[in-house]
């Protein structure tokens, strides 16, 4: 499970960071502020997903956070592009985020639990 979220924090992560950077390097179409922000949580998000993976203290909510800062950016973005918001894509945004935490959660928890049992 860990590896899953590991990856999948990655993937989304490095995901945004692409999408800042072309963004930005680019034809900007969104404010350099809201671009500089997705570079940032992208990278935050690549490092907490391989913080997760070691069971890092702390990396559960710096993933948690990183996750919630994409998810408000993608509202932002989605007000500024389109001059609207669809919650199909937000939902969709919303529950990714959800299955990558909630993997990484009950995957550091099993982790825990074969850790104090002894078993591997």
């Amino acid at each position: 499970m860990l590896t899953v979220a590991t990856l999948g924090m990655t993937g989304y992560g490095l995901y945004a960071l692409g999408a800042g950077l072309s963004d930005l390097l680019g034809a900007s179409q969104l404010e350099w502020l809201a671009n500089v922000s997705a570079i940032a949580l992208g990278a935050i998000l690549v490092l907490a997903g391989l913080l997760v993976r070691v069971a890092w203290p702390g990396s559960l909510a710096l993933a948690l956070a990183a996750l919630f800062g994409l998810q408000s950016l993608s509202l932002h973005n989605a007000a500024h592009l389109y001059g609207q918001v669809a919650p199909e894509p937000q939902v969709a945004r919303a529950v990714l985020g959800a299955v990558l935490f909630g993997l990484a959660y009950f995957g550091q928890l099993r982790e825990r639990n074969a850790q104090e049992t002894g078993d591997d």
